[in-house]
């Protein structure tokens, strides 16, 4: 069985050509990822998030996706 959470995040690059992406997970828990690309800043914060629901738990506000195989 294979758990998927949908997370929204923002993703932009800032003035010293740094890629950010943001995570609101609950009011008071985010994550954040940042690489030279776009896809090493989402990947960053795919890891941080792990993290975090590793810790926390998925908040209910979110979606989970259940696939069983």
């Amino acid at each position: 069985m294979t758990k998927a959470v949908h997370v929204p995040y923002t993703v932009e690059e800032d003035e010293d050509g740094v890629w950010c992406a943001h995570a609101q997970l609950r009011p008071s828990v985010s994550a954040n990822g940042e690489g030279a690309t776009r896809e090493e800043a989402v990947d960053d914060l795919r890891e941080a998030l792990a993290g975090l629901i590793a810790e926390f738990g998925v908040p209910d506000e979110l979606t989970v996706a259940v696939d069983v195989v």
